[in-house]
C-alpha cells in the first residue's frame, strides 16, 4: 500500500488559491482515478478536484471553508503497490529541521510555543505550525501576531478563513514586547528587520463587530460571493485606481441592429445584442492600443499578445467572468455567439475553469440594470475595465447647431496607474468613441 498526496489544482492563469467549498467523499471511501473528491471556489471559478489515483480515503486535510494555496496537499488517497508511505509526510515538519519546505509542495512552517500548557491552539507537542503563502500575506498585510491566532483547520491550524473573520472584527491580535519572528514564504526573502513604530505611537483605532438586531437577517457568505470578495479587495489594495468618462453617439448603430435583429434571430437562432458591437468596437482598438492589453507583474508590464476579453455573465445566486478568446479576429455574429453561450453555461451551471482562463481585459454591461455611470474594479491582474452604460435618449445639440434627439451611451474605463495613464486612455476611448459612432447599416456587417 502507498500514501499519495491530492494537491489543489490551479484552476485559472491568474489563479493562486482555492476554498474548499464542499467535500463529496469522506475518510473511508472507495474512489476511482477522475472521481470528484470535493468542490471548490476560487474567484474565478467552481470546479470540482478529482482524484489523480484509485484507492481508499485515508484523511481529509483540509476542512470546508478553508481556502488554501495552489500545491497544498487537501486530502490523502491510500492506493494498492508499493511501500507506504510513512505518516510523517503529511504533518508539519518536526522541530529543529529546516523551516521552508520544497517550492512544489508551496507550504511553509514555523516555530510556535506548541507545549502541553500552554495557552495556544492544541497542536501535537514539538511540531511546527503550516501556514499557506495565502495566510502569510493577510497576516503580514494586517500585521497579525499568528502566535495569537486560534486555528479551526485540521490540527489547530490557521486558515485565511480565520484571518479575515479576525481582519472583519477590528480585534487585530499584536506582538508583546519581544519581536515575534515572522516566517517568508521563501527562504531567500529572509531580509533586515523592518524599523518599528515608536513605542509611544497610539493604537490605530479599532472598528466595533457589527451585531444582528432582532429582525435582522443574517445571510451566509457562500465561497463564490468570498472569493469574489477576496479578489475585489486584492484589485482595491494593490492597483492604484482611476477612472475616466467618455460619451458616445450610438444612434446609427441602434437603427442598424434593430433593423437586422429580427432577420438575425430567425437565421442564426439567438438575439444579437447591442453588446456584441462594443466588444466589438473595444477589441478593435485594443489592437491599436496593445498598452491596453497589459498587466502589472511586479518588477515589468507585460503586454498580452491575444486580445481576450473577460464579461461578467450572471447565474440566479453568483457572479462569473468567462472569457471570450481572440475577440479581434471575430466578427459581431461570432462575439454575439460567444456571449451566448456563456451566459447560457453560467446560467445552468456549466461553466467549466477552461471558461475562465486567459482574460486580457473586461468589458462588464452595466447598462443591462439601467446604470448610466459607474466605475468598475479592475479584475486583477489585468490592468483596465471598461462598464458599457445604457443607451438613452437625450437632447444633443448637432453640429450646425440644431437640437436633435440622439441615442447617447457612456463608457466609463477605470484603469491600474501603475501601468496605465491619462493619455493612452483617452486616446484609446477616443478610438472606441470613433469606431461606435461610424457603425451603420451602410458601413457595418455582422458577418
Amino acid at each position: 500500500m502507498a500514501i499519495e498526496n491530492i494537491k489543489m489544482p490551479q484552476l485559472g492563469e491568474s489563479v493562486t488559491e482555492g476554498t474548499i467549498e464542499k467535500w463529496l467523499v469522506q475518510p473511508g471511501d472507495h474512489v476511482n482515478k477522475y472521481d470528484p473528491l470535493a468542490e471548490v471556489n476560487t474567484d474565478k471559478v467552481t470546479a470540482e478536484v478529482p482524484s489523480s489515483f484509485t484507492g481508499i480515503v485515508k484523511e481529509l486535510i483540509a476542512s470546508e471553508g478553508e481556502t488554501l494555496a495552489v500545491g497544498e496537499i487537501v486530502c490523502t488517497i491510500e492506493t494498492e503497490g508499493g511501500d507506504s508511505a510513512p505518516a510523517e509526510d503529511n504533518k508539519p515538519a518536526e522541530a529543529g529541521k529546516e523551516n521552508v519546505m520544497p517550492a512544489a509542495d508551496t507550504e511553509v512552517t514555523k516555530g510556535l510555543t506548541g507545549t502541553k500548557g500552554s495557552s495556544q491552539p492544541a497542536r501535537p507537542v514539538g511540531s511546527k505550525a503550516r501556514y499557506s503563502p495565502a495566510v502569510l500575506r493577510l497576516a503580514q498585510d494586517n500585521d497579525i501576531d499568528l502566535t495569537q491566532v486560534t486555528g479551526s483547520g485540521n490540527e489547530g491550524r490557521i486558515t485565511r478563513k480565520d484571518l479575515m473573520a479576525i481582519i472583519e472584527s477590528g480585534n487585530i491580535p499584536k506582538a508583546g514586547d519581544a519581536p515575534v519572528e515572522q516566517a517568508e514564504p521563501v527562504a531567500e526573502q529572509a531580509e533586515a528587520p523592518k524599523p518599528q513604530a515608536p513605542a509611544a505611537a497610539a493604537p490605530a483605532p479599532k472598528s466595533a463587530p457589527i451585531e444582528s438586531a432582532p429582525g435582522d437577517i443574517e445571510i451566509p457568505v457562500t465561497g463564490v460571493r468570498r472569493a469574489i470578495a477576496a479578489n475585489m479587495l486584492k484589485s482595491k489594495h494593490e492597483a492604484p485606481h482611476a477612472w475616466m468618462m467618455i460619451e458616445v453617439d450610438v444612434t446609427d448603430l441602434v437603427a442598424y441592429r434593430d433593423s437586422i435583429k429580427g432577420e438575425f434571430k430567425k437565421k442564426e437562432g439567438f438575439n444579437i445584442t447591442y453588446f456584441a458591437f462594443f466588444v466589438k468596437a473595444i477589441s478593435q482598438a485594443l489592437k491599436e492600443f496593445p498598452m491596453m492589453n497589459s498587466m502589472w507583474a511586479g518588477d515589468k508590464i507585460i503586454q498580452k499578445k491575444d486580445i481576450n476579453i473577460s464579461i461578467a455573465v450572471a447565474s440566479d445566486n453568483a457572479l462569473f467572468v468567462p472569457v471570450i478568446r481572440n475577440s479581434d479576429e471575430k466578427s459581431i455574429k461570432g462575439i454575439g455567439r460567444d456571449i451566448n453561450d456563456l451566459a447560457l453555461k453560467a446560467r445552468n451551471g456549466k461553466l467549466g475553469s477552461a471558461d475562465m482562463q486567459g482574460g486580457t481585459f473586461t468589458v462588464n454591461n452595466t447598462g443591462s440594470f439601467g446604470s448610466v455611470q459607474s466605475m468598475g474594479i479592475i479584475n486583477h491582474p489585468q490592468a483596465a475595465i471598461v462598464q458599457v452604460e445604457s443607451i438613452v435618449k437625450r437632447p444633443v445639440i448637432m453640429n450646425n447647431g440644431m437640437i436633435a434627439a440622439r441615442d447617447m451611451v457612456n463608457l466609463c474605463l477605470s484603469l491600474d496607474h501603475r501601468v496605465l495613464d491619462g493619455l493612452v486612455c483617452g486616446q484609446f476611448l477616443a478610438r472606441v468613441k470613433a469606431i461606435l459612432e461610424n457603425m451603420s447599416k451602410e458601413n457595418t456587417s455582422v458577418y
